[in-house]
């Protein structure tokens, strides 16, 4: 497995193999989300494909927003969602920012769990929908990585 950063494009390739998600994303609608922050695409491939993605951007001059990310069906139980957290963790820290902030939904358990295993904490429950569909934002202090787990 080598973890590295992407285009746009190569985002896509794997963003549409990920059936969970609730509509397609598109290189013109990831520009959009993009436009105007400092951002990190970043992909897994194994064995010659792309079976991960994580982006984000800066929400803040002390925050980064892990926006979007995804493993497909292909490189499931691998460690790639594992590995990208821990590549875009670092990344966050050499830049600079303090803290990571992200979003899921009950739906997405295996994130949730990620998030939890990896001292990311809960600062808010939006209930949206059916209970499947609450958003769940989390938060982590990137101060020194190897003190944050």
């Amino acid at each position: 497995m080598r973890i590295r950063q992407a285009s746009l494009a190569e985002a896509i390739i794997v963003l549409n193999q990920i059936s969970e998600f609730d509509h397609p994303e598109t290189e013109a609608s990831l520009m959009q989300r993009l436009a105007g922050h400092a951002s990190l695409i970043l992909v897994a491939e194994h064995e010659g494909s792309l079976v991960g993605v994580k982006i984000g951007y800066r929400f803040s001059d002390s925050t980064f927003y892990s926006w979007l990310g995804g493993v497909a069906p292909a490189g499931r139980r691998m460690g790639i969602a594992q590995a990208l957290l821990d590549a875009q963790e670092t990344w966050a820290i050499e830049q600079g920012y303090q803290e990571i902030k992200v979003k899921s939904r009950n739906c997405f358990p295996s994130m949730l769990m990620l998030l939890l295993k990896n001292a990311y904490i809960i600062e808010n429950i939006e209930k949206k929908g059916r209970v499947a569909d609450y958003r769940i934002y989390f938060s982590k202090l990137l101060t020194n990585k190897k003190y944050s787990k």
